[in-house]
C-alpha cells in the first residue's frame, strides 16, 4: 500500500459491537422481568390496570431543560402524563397500592387524600436525590388523572419564593405611594 493512500474504514469492527448491543438489550430487559419503575412504571401500570391511555406532553425533555436553565438547576427531571376522560372508578387504597408498588425504591408517601366518593384523590411521594427532592404527584380530579414527577432543589426554591415575595411587596408599596 502506498504510504500516501488512506486505509478504508473497518466497518466490520463497528458492526460487531452495535449488533451485539441490539441483540443483548432486549434479552437483558426480558431477563430482568421487563419491569419498569419510577414515573414510567406508575403510568404503565395505570394504563394497564384501567385500560386507559396516557397523553404524554410532547417536548417535555426540552421543557424540563428550559426549567433547569431558568431556575439555575433548581428544577429538573420534569415528567407529565395526563389521562383525560378517565372513566375507571378508582378505590383510594388500590391507587395507593399501584403507585407504591411501581414507583421504585426510596420513595415515601407524604400525602394521601381521598374524598368519600372516590372522584378526587391525591397522592404525593418524595425521595432524596442528592441536594434535590424528587416528587411524584398522582392527582385524580373527577375524570382527569395526572401523574407528575419533578426534582427540585429546596434551597433554590426557597430563594425563588423569597425573591418573588419581595417583588410582590415592592409593587404593592409603589402602588400605595400614588
Amino acid at each position: 500500500m502506498n504510504p500516501n493512500q488512506s486505509r478504508p474504514f473497518p466497518w466490520g469492527m463497528l458492526l460487531l459491537p452495535v449488533g451485539l448491543a441490539a441483540v443483548m438489550t432486549p434479552a437483558i430487559v426480558l431477563a430482568s422481568g421487563g419491569s419498569i419503575g419510577g414515573f414510567d412504571g406508575v403510568v404503565h401500570e395505570i394504563e394497564h390496570r384501567y385500560h386507559a391511555h396516557a397523553t404524554r406532553i410532547p417536548f417535555m425533555g426540552i421543557i424540563s431543560g428550559i426549567a433547569g436553565i431558568s431556575t439555575h438547576g433548581g428544577v429538573h427531571n420534569l415528567h407529565l402524563a395526563e389521562f383525560e376522560n378517565f372513566s375507571g372508578r378508582i378505590d383510594g387504597e388500590e391507587l395507593n397500592t399501584i403507585v407504591a408498588q411501581h414507583i421504585g425504591e426510596g420513595w415515601q408517601r407524604i400525602v394521601r387524600e381521598t374524598h368519600r366518593n372516590g372522584g378526587d384523590q391525591s397522592l404525593i411521594f418524595v425521595r432524596p436525590e442528592g441536594n434535590h427532592l424528587g416528587m411524584m404527584v398522582v392527582d385524580l380530579d373527577g375524570h382527569d388523572l395526572n401523574v407528575i414527577q419533578i426534582s427540585v432543589n429546596p434551597d433554590q426554591l426557597s430563594e425563588q419564593i423569597k425573591e418573588h415575595r419581595s417583588h410582590h411587596h415592592d409593587s404593592d408599596d409603589s402602588s400605595k405611594e400614588d
